[in-house]
């Protein structure tokens, strides 16, 4: 791991449980990896899947919804596992860390399957018990071996915790009948903790737990969360995952929750005593911030301990939906406003980065697949239609070509539209082969001097011959560059090339995924 705190605090009765547990159902985590297998240097830049869910959306849909699925599919998304068998998510995130390793490039992967995740609602299900979940962990820190991976390790994992009581001795509402009140919680932990100690064993895995967001808990609360699912072992926590708030906001947030942590595990500090966005702060009113930044200052002050960057527990962020921030429902129109619930007129938020300009912070990331459904959204109203929308909501992770939409045209920075058009076709097939023709049409004002186009096979598939272009082949992807006599494309203008691919049993791959120079195109209708 990266960063490492320096000692473990105090554990209490449901803590001690929870490694009790670990240690009776997995001794050690299953061999992911070579017991000499060494960290690598990272990736640069993170992974766009060109067989991602978007770009399957996008297969499915016509006109500027298809072509708002393939822009958004153009950047860097996470991919998501939910369940299946072992042997089924093994066999699966291997499949897209390959390909990432082919490009170079580092893939977000999002394990999501702890047993009564999201406290069976909109995205109800997840394994049956701890030991299902450590096998199906196990299996997916197998599929990544000595691949890189960032893992965002399980959305809402410490936010919504089955019978749970806080650190200030709250109860909390997530009460499933199914679990059992005086284990439920100690589970949890034991479930996160074997997770980060299968994944982090990895030499190359970067492993982010749970970290909420500053509209949900104070950051003292979440800070004793994460000591207890093992933080100490990680590369920190994520924030905002599948939400709104505003960039500002979270970095403030992250820091904190760094600093408690820090605080917490090197001296007698403990979490409950941290400052946070409800107090002293005014938690609508970042102008109070600066009071809670006083207070922290404080306590490093009080306690002897010194900020360390290089070693404080670091974050990532999701900003894949919060450029305009969170939605303020109008006053008294619902029931229930469910604000994180696909609401109207959000934009997409910063574009995802290694490069954030902020030393605890690893990453700006895009963890919600912009333009996938929160769920069906009701209001508090009896249904089927979203009261704020007019219409009825996809289900959860379903696409949702109105949101797709909304978060391209109202994003924060602004999204470029493409300035070329892909036409791909295939004429004819035959066993084992197939022959295709390609048009690039500029859409844009300016022509084009000299153009390279890239795109991803699928499995089992090759290019045997090309005319019109040099066509070549590194790993799944596929580049054909101009020829000297059709090298200049003029605005509205369109040149056109060929080639005879080899296929497996399946039919031939029509991309949704096409770039020009690095920038995506628009394919087909």
């Amino acid at each position: 791991m990266t960063h490492v705190l320096s000692r473990r605090p105090a554990r209490s009765l449901a803590t001690a449980l929870a490694a009790a547990l670990v240690a009776a159902l997995a001794a050690a985590p299953a061999s992911a990896v070579p017991d000499d297998a060494a960290p690598s240097a990272a990736p640069e830049r993170l992974y766009v899947d060109p067989f991602s869910t978007t770009l399957e959306a996008a297969a499915s849909l016509e006109g500027d919804a298809r072509a708002d699925a393939q822009l958004l599919g153009s950047f860097p998304s996470a991919t998501w596992f939910t369940g299946g068998t072992p042997d089924e998510v093994r066999a699966e995130v291997a499949g897209v860390v390959g390909r990432a390793a082919a490009d170079d490039a580092l893939p977000t992967l999002v394990a999501y399957n702890v047993p009564f995740r999201d406290c069976a609602q909109y995205s109800a299900g997840g394994a049956t018990s701890t030991t299902e979940y450590v096998a199906w962990v196990d299996a997916f820190a197998a599929g990544i071996g000595d691949e890189h991976a960032i893992v965002v390790l399980e959305p809402d994992g410490l936010g919504i915790i089955p019978w749970y009581t806080t650190v200030n001795g709250e109860q909390e509402w997530c009460q499933p009948a199914e679990a059992d009140p005086a284990t439920a919680a100690a589970e949890r932990f034991a479930q996160l903790q074997h997770a980060v100690d299968a994944l982090g064993a990895l030499p190359n895995v970067r492993v982010y737990l749970d970290g909420t967001h500053s509209g949900w808990l104070g950051v003292g609360d979440i800070s004793d969360r994460l000591l207890r699912a093992g933080v100490e072992r990680a590369d920190g926590f994520f924030l905002n995952a599948s939400n709104y708030v505003e960039t500002e906001r979270l970095l403030r947030y992250g820091t904190w929750i760094s600093d408690c942590l820090h605080l917490s595990v090197n001296s007698w500090w403990e979490p409950q005593w941290c400052a946070s966005q409800y107090h002293p702060a005014d938690p609508d009113d970042v102008s109070t911030w600066t009071l809670t930044d006083a207070a922290y200052e404080q306590a490093f002050a009080d306690t002897g301990v010194v900020r360390h960057p290089a070693e404080q527990a670091h974050f990532v962020v999701d900003t894949s939906r919060n450029g305009r921030g969170p939605w303020t429902a109008p006053a008294g129109a619902y029931p229930d406003p469910e604000v994180w619930c696909n609401p109207p007129d959000r934009g997409l938020g910063a574009r995802p980065t290694l490069e954030t300009g902020t030393a605890l912070v690893d990453a700006f990331l895009w963890i919600k697949v912009p333009g996938e459904s929160d769920g069906r959204c009701f209001r508090g109203t009896g249904g089927p239609l979203d009261p704020a929308r007019g219409i009825e909501d996809p289900p959860a992770g379903a696409w949702f070509p109105e949101q797709a939409a909304e978060l391209l045209d109202l994003a924060v920075p602004g999204v470029q539209r493409p300035t070329c058009h892909i036409d791909y076709t295939v004429h004819g097939t035959w066993p084992g082969g197939y022959v295709a023709q390609v048009w690039l049409r500029s859409t844009g004002t300016a022509p084009l001097d000299g153009w390279s186009l890239r795109w991803a096979l699928a499995d089992g598939e090759a290019v045997a011959d090309a005319w019109g272009a040099v066509v070549t082949e590194e790993g799944a992807a596929v580049t054909a560059q101009h020829l000297a006599w059709n090298a200049t494309v003029r605005p509205g203008g369109a040149v056109t090339f060929g080639f005879v691919g080899t296929r497996g049993a399946g039919a031939p791959t029509l991309p949704q995924l096409v770039t020009l120079d690095g920038r995506p195109c628009t394919v087909g209708g």
